[in-house]
């Protein structure tokens, strides 16, 4: 049995249909699995708890050969610190403690590359966990580094533990319209006549899970992983889905002072009008960050490999117009 946590995200429901085609057995853990539209549609074992539920992890993990950790809050906007440290942080060492106690031969921890530390523009991101919080940008980014830590905590006390970092993830299957893919798909539906400066490093959630996969059968214990794939300007990744949707390149350019300046009020246009944030003080600064991200370690170690943004965004159109698209 190998379970899953988060199975129904992005990256976890992804996973889940990736070990499903690989012959698994599989198991998921959810607040509320009977009512989540997209566990209906898996062939899975459902386990209802909540992560930070020790004593549920430690019942459920008793069934586990392996454990894939993908269950996390993800927010670009303010108003959910609270719950993604409780969630991140706590729900991470509980994880880790039941493991422990259960004998899982292995567990899988999907960080996030924000939590490594980033180094000057004009140097190669790698595999470095970064040694304090305050070398992070944002609240997201910190829970990642202490629940990180909480994994490598685990690996002092024996445990068999791989961690994978993977960078901003697009790609079909976006049930729930991640910020990465709310971006994409608000283009592609004309919302946006403009573009901002910034690049980022964009991977396909098919390669992640694939590189999860990998983690599990070739990850050497206590290592970790960079998941990553092509970086692109946002004015680039824009003209491609122009292209793939016979739309109008994008021709106007929001200076980044500009954008910075009127982030705050389209964090308030966000809540108001229910939408998932997008263009945010944070993310304006992720896109100012430094996106040379290297899966060299990966590829090395793993067999990891990524496809092109430009298949990557072919198969989300395409997804989006209810074509069916392989894992």
């Amino acid at each position: 049995m190998v379970i899953v946590t988060g199975a129904s995200g992005h990256i976890g429901n992804v996973l889940v249909r990736t070990l499903l085609k690989q012959g698994y057995e599989v198991g998921v853990t959810d607040l509320d699995p009977e009512n989540d539209p997209i566990l209906k549609t898996l062939n899975v074992k459902t386990y209802k708890g909540d992560i930070r539920d020790l004593d549920f992890l430690i019942e459920t993990f008793k069934d586990a050969k392996y454990v894939f950790h993908i269950a996390g809050i993800v927010a670009i906007a303010p108003g959910k610190e609270d719950l993604m440290y409780s969630v991140n942080i706590e729900g991470t060492k509980n994880v880790v403690e039941a493991c422990i106690r259960t004998n899982v031969r292995r567990l899988v921890y999907t960080s996030s590359v924000h939590a490594l530390y980033e180094p000057p523009i004009g140097e190669v991101v790698t595999e470095t966990l970064a040694v304090t919080t305050d070398e992070v940008l944002g609240e997201y980014a910190k829970t990642k580094v202490l629940a990180t830590r909480e994994v490598l905590k685990g690996i002092e006390r024996g445990l068999d533990a791989v961690i994978t970092y993977p960078s901003g993830v697009i790609g079909p299957y976006d049930f729930k319209s991640s910020e990465m893919g709310e971006m994409v798909r608000a283009y592609a539906q004309g919302k946006y006549k403009y573009y901002i400066d910034g690049a980022y490093n964009f991977v396909d959630v098919r390669d992640v899970a694939k590189g999860l996969c990998l983690a599990m059968a070739k990850g050497k214990k206590g290592e970790g992983y960079i998941l990553a794939g092509e970086k692109i300007t946002v004015k680039e990744l824009f003209k491609i889905v122009s292209k793939l949707k016979n739309i109008p390149e994008p021709k106007f350019k929001i200076p980044t002072v500009i954008a910075k300046t009127l982030a705050p009020l389209a964090l308030l246009y966000y809540k108001v009008s229910k939408q998932t944030p997008v263009f945010t003080p944070y993310s304006l600064a992720v896109l100012e960050s430094n996106s040379d991200i290297s899966s060299q370690k990966a590829i090395k170690e793993l067999g990891y490999s990524y496809r092109s943004l430009q298949d990557s965004l072919t198969d989300i159109i395409q997804w989006e117009n209810g074509k069916e698209i392989k894992i």
